[in-house]
């Protein structure tokens, strides 16, 4: 599909901790299709295999300042890799180093200075993707889990307990293959449904939209989001990222 529909990957290159570990589980949360990347060397690779991509770069780690200069510009001059958006991440306050990568080079998705605080960072880097139609039409991040086996779901109900096989999930809803599960009316609430997602236990309510045309034996759940606790949002959150990291990682085998 096009871009402006399904938005555009996001990579992360040498992340800082307070990107991996709580920025991007924001940015996913808000429909970003987000990845971290421990190798600049594979980094134009996969640039150059999903063109138009975004990518930050933090300069603090992995090579020296100058060395990343001419990474940067190299990737904005290779016919490969020049229709990517770049954006840089850093500690530093040095306003030569922000003029050199946002006037002088023109990274598209600007220069990011962590130091100015989590909140005016999540706000810079909403701007650069914004501004890059990073999430296209799509409101959620929705990942395959059809090959995940620990990601099932249990419902309890008069008749007994059923068991699904999770197909996909995002942080609104799930698609889950249920055996022999009860002809339930559409738009029924759901209330108190096990997600087991690779050994979290997660309970959510929901309404159950009904099952597909073509397979009886899948139904499409939405979550109720006014329900949903703090814990359990962030579960999914991490479950979703997780399930993205796996894909990006098994390319750079």
């Amino acid at each position: 599909m096009a871009d402006d529909v399904e938005g555009k990957k996001v990579f992360f290159l040498y992340p800082h901790k307070a990107v991996s570990d709580d920025i991007l589980e924001i940015l996913i949360m808000g429909g970003f299709e987000c990845y971290t990347l421990r190798d600049h060397r594979r980094a134009g690779l996969l640039l150059a295999r999903f063109p138009g991509s975004i990518l930050f770069i933090n300069i603090d780690e992995g090579m020296k300042e100058g060395e990343w200069e001419t990474y940067v510009k190299n990737l904005l001059a290779k016919p490969k890799t020049k229709e990517s958006r770049l954006g840089i991440i850093s500690n530093s306050m040095d306003e030569a180093l922000l003029k050199k990568y946002k006037t002088d080079i023109g990274t598209p998705c600007g220069y990011i200075q962590l130091k100015l605080g989590i909140q005016q960072s999540i706000r810079s880097l909403l701007e650069g993707l914004r501004a890059n139609e990073a999430r296209g039409r799509r409101k959620y991040i929705r990942v395959d889990c059809q090959d995940e086996p620990n990601a099932t779901m249990n419902y309890k109900y008069s008749e007994g307990t059923f068991q699904g096989k999770l197909l996909d999930i995002s942080v609104a809803g799930i698609a889950a293959r249920i055996a022999q599960f009860p002809i339930f009316p559409a738009n029924t609430a759901l209330n108190d449904i096990q997600l087991k997602l690779k050994g979290q236990l997660i309970m959510v309510d929901g309404i159950l939209m009904g099952n597909r045309r073509d397979d009886k034996d899948v139904w499409i759940l939405l979550f109720d989001s006014g329900k949903m606790s703090p814990v359990s949002k962030q579960g999914l959150t991490r479950f979703i990222k997780m399930s993205l990291q796996k894909y990006i990682d098994q390319l750079m085998v």
